[in-house]
């Protein structure tokens, strides 16, 4: 063993030196890959502690080793024997001693293995008051080793919210109040620590992390802490010391008033923080302050505005002070700086709009006019904030300079200022902020002409940001909006700019089809969009949705100009157009048009439904005309364009006996399509878009193509399991479910599609291949009990969906899973909606037979079978089925939980999940027993050992057994 752990070291070492070294991009992969699978080894304890302890080591096997062992301490600790604890103990230790003057990495890595010990073995265990009175036992014999000490004091609070480390609930619920019981003496420790200069950084840093365990030492006590003190004092020194501001600022969340109620009790430490941090106000103005210390200074008036939130709305003369102190931030030039506030303006706005907030005023009238008052007081100061970050949007001269990153990061900027333009709009109102806006756009309007430079930036900030409150600008305001609208076709056609003139046009188009005045100005805007679908692609694609909004909201209006609109349409979709825009942008215009057309009387909407689908129709004929072989090779884009086109036009033509006459008038086409191009996934997809939106207007109008629709895929599906086939027929399934006259032909198509699809899905890799394949069939099953359960429930095909989702529940595609858990949830659910009742026999035969496995399959996806994000979906399937057969389902689930080994789990752990499925019986609604599952997942999770351990315990072999017939 010694020779086989002495040639692991050697191999180590030359693993990392390839890793580090290697010019050969191939070997530093493989060393890394063999590093990653050796560090999961049981002997990876002996090997890293050796090398750590080995004087020898370089930096590199020194870093590498302290993460080996600190990642083996969080997660495998279990691998060692109990009596293992004290010998690793002393090892970590040695080494904690060894590297008291560094490398910093590598003590900061053994510090954090020590906390992760502590988290795993009980106090008790480390002696007379734990693991703090063992450090403090250890500082006091070895005071040259403080700084690892203090270094595995500050790691050891924040090591309770650390999920990777593998402890059992219950365990990190008793270290968290261990560490409680022992913060006097942690807190007394570092005070003393406080007389050696040199460590007074780590000292507060340390007391930083234990303040992060909140509410446990009473305010007034902290007020008067000798560490506050010394983090204070530390402020007023010319260089601001990151730990004291780390200090404060945990002491600032220390005090968070979740409401009014609170503030007496934390009133003792409140009082004496804000003036300490008022004081820095001055120094947020000072050009010599490093630009660390200003963020600093901001992000202890940001925290005080989150904390105090609930006081500031109050509208004391105290709380305006810190509201000017925060309007100061967010006046600073840098964006990072300013918008630190941005949050808190939010939460201000909520407390101040919401007359929830008001109910403890007494009655409604009462509540309604604290309300007011509040919103009176802080009208100055949103004024003020709309004024200071508004000039924030401006793009930067450089701004094509920029590298793509920092222009993204810029665009960002400019949507968090939105939103912050959004919250004054709610507190002012929106015609209110229009108007301190519009100034802006007035000014940069006038300096433009009168300085006679070109400089169009300040104009389009300000549209910018009149754009950003369109939704709560009223649809009656006469005031400013027809003065923007009148000056927008003054403004030069530079890209950038009439990019947002575009944007501003279409999210006031609601405003222009209310405004008496509106319809003058459509004439001049129009033509203002039709020349930005000329200039580039991102104005054109802007000038295309924009005309999209201008139709749909202004469409009575513009009926009357229907030959100017099709001229820009006719335009748009000719293949060798001006315009700039892409296929995908060039959909607006077609959705434009159909919205107008919808406004127009039956017999004249017919027509022009005929004109709008003709440029769409001629290039599919020409290439239907150049017969099949051409059909077949044409790239599919050349037919998806116009097809998709068609789908928009049947999407928002809101004539259903129209479109279901241009449809039956285009089948003979819409066939030979699907007839030579079935193996073509993105053309069918196409296809079927254009099929179901013309189902889903034109609805029973449809029904003669509807029937030749369904024969069609339901023979091509047996050849091409195009998925889009499956939801094509679950949006016939909707509408023509009930119908009596369609029952034989939606019974033929369910089973023959079902058939074929559980034939091709027979093993999890089928499922795992064909994911989407999966997720539409489970989502058309999932909409046959819903609209045809009379067809579905006493169909052969039922059964095999059911074998078919339980060899499919683990497949690791996201919605393939959720569609499958959803559909046996349906199942499950159904004695809870009317149509479903009459079936509870049937389908009581098929999952009582097969429940055990099922139930086993459930906790197997819950306890490691399918990722953590899946929980929910799994428990409510598994909450439904106990809702479903009761004590039947429970003994299900005692029987898999039995599976789980007692090192896995422990018998307490199984006993609280199934105490919860027993409470789900009684009716206990899923949120109350969400936590009980979600520990038993994360206790079986929490790591791969055990984790492997438990799926190979719950893995139902039976899955591909033949379950007994149905009776």
């Amino acid at each position: 063993m010694e020779l086989h752990h002495l040639h692991l070291q050697s191999t180590v070492k030359e693993a990392l030196n390839a890793l580090y070294h290697h010019p050969d991009d191939s070997v530093r992969m493989d060393a890394d890959r063999w590093l990653q699978n050796f560090q999961r080894t049981i002997d990876a304890w002996q090997v890293a502690d050796s090398l750590l302890h080995d004087t020898s080591s370089n930096i590199e096997t020194l870093i590498f080793c302290s993460q080996t062992l600190r990642s083996k301490v969080q997660r495998d600790f279990e691998e060692l024997p109990s009596e293992a604890f004290y010998s690793l103990r002393l090892s970590l230790n040695t080494l904690l001693k060894s590297f008291h003057k560094g490398p910093p990495k590598v003590r900061t890595q053994i510090s954090l293995a020590v906390a992760a010990l502590a988290a795993h073995v009980p106090a008790e265990d480390w002696g007379d008051g734990g693991i703090v009175k063992w450090i403090s036992d250890e500082m006091n014999s070895h005071p040259e080793c403080l700084p690892s000490f203090l270094e595995l004091l500050r790691v050891l609070p924040e090591e309770v919210f650390n999920y990777k480390i593998a402890a059992r609930p219950d365990r990190r619920r008793n270290f968290e109040n261990e560490l409680v019981s022992q913060m006097k003496i942690a807190l007394d420790l570092l005070t003393a620590c406080l007389s050696i200069n040199e460590l007074a950084e780590q000292v507060l840093e340390a007391f930083a992390s234990w303040l992060r365990l909140r509410h446990r030492i009473p305010p007034k006590d902290l007020a008067s802490h000798p560490l506050v003190h010394t983090a204070i004092s530390s402020m007023d020194s010319d260089v601001l010391s990151e730990a004291s501001v780390n200090v404060i600022s945990e002491l600032i969340h220390y005090t968070t008033v979740g409401s009014i109620d609170e503030v007496e009790s934390q009133m003792p430490l409140i009082q004496f923080i804000v003036p300490q941090v008022m004081n820095l106000k001055e120094h947020l103005r000072d050009p010599s302050k490093d630009e660390e210390d200003l963020k600093a200074i901001a992000r202890l008036f940001a925290d005080m505005g989150d904390a105090y939130v609930e006081l500031i709305a109050t509208g004391s003369n105290e709380s305006m002070v810190i509201a000017q102190a925060l309007l100061e931030v967010a006046s600073h030039p840098q964006f990072d700086i300013a918008s630190m506030t941005f949050n808190f303006w939010h939460s201000l706005q909520l407390i101040l709009v919401e007359s929830n907030y008001h109910v403890q005023y007494g009655g409604e009238a009462s509540a309604e006019s604290e309300r007011a008052r509040r919103l009176q007081i802080f009208r100055p100061s949103y004024e003020s904030l709309v004024s200071l970050v508004s000039v924030k949007v401006e793009y930067p001269q450089d701004y094509a300079g920029l590298s793509r990153e920092d222009q993204k990061d810029f665009k960002q900027n400019r949507y968090a200022v939105a939103d912050v333009l959004i919250d004054a709009a709610l507190v002012l109102g929106g015609d209110a902020t229009l108007r301190i806006l519009y100034m802006k756009l007035i000014e940069a309007f006038r300096s433009s002409e009168q300085n006679q430079h070109n400089d169009w930036r300040p104009a389009e900030a300000a549209l910018f940001n009149i754009r950003a409150i369109s939704d709560f600008v009223s649809l009656s305001e006469g005031d400013v909006m027809p003065q923007i609208m009148s000056l927008l076709p003054k403004l030069p056609h530079q890209p950038q700019l009439l990019q947002t003139v575009c944007l501003t046009i279409g999210a006031y188009s609601k405003w222009l089809d209310t405004a008496p005045s509106g319809l003058s100005f459509l004439p001049p805007l129009i033509d203002i969009l039709v020349g930005g679908m000329s200039i580039s692609e991102d104005t054109a694609a802007a000038a295309a949705l924009a005309f999209r909004h201008i139709c749909d909201d202004c469409k009575k209006k513009l009926c009357g100009s229907l030959d100017g609109l099709f001229q820009i349409y006719q335009t748009a979709v000719n293949g060798e157009s001006p315009f700039k825009f892409s296929a995908e942008d060039s959909l607006h215009i077609v959705e434009a048009l159909s919205m107008v057309i919808t406004e127009l009387p039956s017999e004249h909407a017919k027509k022009a439904l005929e004109a709008l689908c003709l440029p769409a129709v001629a290039p599919l004929q020409d290439i239907l005309n150049q017969g099949p072989l051409v059909l077949g090779q044409k790239p599919a884009r050349e037919l998806t364009v116009p097809i998709d086109r068609l789908a928009n036009i049947f999407r928002h033509v809101n004539h259903p006996e129209a479109v279901a006459d241009a449809v039956q008038r285009l089948w003979p086409i819409f066939k030979a399509i699907f007839d030579v191009r079935s193996w073509d996934m993105r053309t069918m997809e196409s296809l079927c878009r254009a099929c179901k939106n013309a189902v889903r207007t034109s609805r029973t109008l449809m029904g003669v193509t509807v029937g030749a629709m369904l024969e069609e895929i339901q023979g091509l599906y047996r050849q091409h399991q195009q998925p889009c086939f499956l939801y094509l027929s679950s949006e016939v399934i909707k509408i023509f479910g009930s119908d009596p006259s369609c029952t034989d032909y939606l019974k033929v198509l369910i089973e023959s599609l079902f058939n074929h699809t559980t034939l091709t899905l027979t093993k999890i890799q089928d499922f795992t291949s064909r994911p989407d394949l999966v997720d539409d069939c489970f989502l058309l099953a999932s909409r046959c009990i819903r609209y045809c359960p009379q067809l579905f429930f006493p169909s052969p095909v039922f059964p095999c969906l059911v074998d078919c989702s339980m060899i499919g529940i683990t497949v690791q595609h996201r919605e393939a899973s959720k569609s499958i858990l959803n559909f046996l949830s349906d199942v499950f659910d159904i004695a809870n909606t009317t149509q479903g009742k009459p079936y509870i026999s049937i389908r009581d035969n098929v999952i009582i037979p097969r429940g055990a496995v099922i139930t086993r399959i459930l906790v197997a996806a819950l306890t490691g079978a399918l990722p953590s994000s899946r929980i929910e979906t799994v428990a409510y399937a598994l909450v439904a089925l106990v809702r479903a057969y009761g004590a039947q389902a429970l003994d299900w689930a005692k029987e898999s939980v039995s599976l789980i080994p007692s090192n896995a789990a422990t018998e307490a752990e199984k006993s609280r999940f199934l105490q919860a499925l027993s409470n789900a019986i009684s009716g206990t609604a899923i949120n109350g027993l969400i936590i009980p599952i979600e520990e038993l997942s994360g206790v079986c999770r929490r790591n791969r050992s055990v984790q492997e351990i438990v799926q190979g315990a719950l893995r139902p072999l039976e899955v591909h057994q033949v379950i007994p017939p149905v009776s």
